[in-house]
């Protein structure tokens, strides 16, 4: 792997800014990536366009698929963030909107490709949603991964460059609650406070986590009433859930849409439900295994692996059916953060990891 390539077509990715709720900037950044692939892959990718979103994919090959390698290329970043947080490497540091999350891994996923003396059986998608949760993206990525042997997503590692074998699966709820308006001052006693309500709902929802199992059920933002001298007639919060199995999402699910008013006269509707399935162990134990084997005859250091509570479109391939492994992108951290960086030495290193892994799944080693 050729670090000064590597580090010139990151630079060229990085500096296209690509927020997410951008779609045009989106569709710029697909335009440089697109180029950047051609040149690295001599292949030009398909260019798919859902509700305005940019998704660039390349296959090899004309049988079946049996490797998907997956990433994205939008950012959470809004344009202009070069201005305070440019593009820079100093010493073994690359730093720059988006560099970790995850551009650096979109980046080694082409070398990668670019490395292998047979590509066929290989898929690339590289995504411009994720940080959206994928709404347009999901159908595609989970029919891509059918039938594959491995997804191998190229999202950033864990501290220390360890894999990601565990993400919990996310569900997401808003939870409505419908009382009756009375004046505060006058009459408190005609009206159903939905305040009131809200309180006992989040209570009761907040039960719901069990540390024990790692399920985090988390209330959060809150609204309810018109003003201050009225008993407020509406009001909602949101609900964030983590779990790291499937039964766990689904228990917590049955409770949620499940909840009864405790006020009489006051309603609740729950609208939502689980929005990425977990990425579980099983699915990528096997994958790891061989990964570690891999890093062994490169000579490079063990990997190690985390569960993590963050999900990513890793869920989805995992909940597909698909083998999956997570967090073979770029090792360093910050994502979304003032200090996002990535540690330079490590880029090529990881990408002929996935060379390698890809060459050992297709049997084209």
């Amino acid at each position: 792997m050729d670090l000064r390539e590597m580090l010139a077509d990151l630079r060229e990715l990085v500096t296209c800014e690509s927020p997410s709720d951008d779609r045009a900037a989106v569709a710029r950044s697909a335009e440089v990536l697109a180029a950047i692939g051609h040149r690295r892959l001599g292949a030009h990718p398909e260019r798919i366009v859902i509700d305005g979103r940019t998704h660039l994919r390349w296959r090899f090959g004309y049988g079946p698929p049996r490797v998907l390698l997956l990433g994205h290329h939008d950012t959470v970043w809004p344009i202009g963030s070069l201005a305070h947080h440019p593009y820079e490497v100093t010493g073994e540091t690359l730093r720059g909107p988006g560099c970790f999350d995850m551009k650096a891994g979109v980046v080694q996923a082409l070398h990668a490709v670019a490395a292998l003396t047979n590509r066929a059986g290989v898929t690339v998608l590289i995504t411009g949603d994720e940080e959206l949760g994928s709404p347009t993206s999901r159908e595609l990525i989970e029919k891509e991964a059918a039938g594959c042997a491995a997804a191998l997503v190229l999202e950033g590692a864990a501290d220390g460059g360890a894999l990601k074998t565990e993400r919990k699966g996310v569900s997401l709820y808003a939870v409505r609650v419908t009382g009756r308006a009375a004046h505060a001052g006058l009459e408190p006693e005609a009206g159903v406070n939905s305040t009131v309500e809200l309180a006992h709902q989040v209570l009761a929802v907040q039960a719901l986590a069990d540390p024990a199992l790692g399920t985090t059920v988390v209330p959060a933002r809150m609204t309810a009433g018109t003003t201050t001298n009225t008993v407020p007639a509406r009001g909602e919060f949101a609900v964030d859930v983590r779990a790291r199995t499937t039964a766990e999402q689904r228990r917590v699910d049955v409770a949620l849409t499940s909840l009864a008013p405790v006020l009489p006269g006051a309603r609740i509707t729950i609208e939502g439900g689980p929005n990425r399935p977990p990425l579980e162990a099983a699915a990528s134990e096997a994958l790891y295994a061989r990964a570690e084997a891999v890093a062994v005859r490169l000579g490079l250091p063990p990997l190690g692996r985390a569960a993590v509570g963050g999900a990513s479109d890793g869920n989805f391939t995992a909940g597909a059916g698909t083998p999956t492994l997570d967090g073979l992108g770029a090792v360093g951290g910050g994502a979304h953060a003032p200090g996002e960086h990535v540690v330079v030495a490590e880029i090529p290193r990881r990408a002929a990891l996935v060379a390698a892994l890809v060459g050992e799944v297709t049997g084209s080693e």
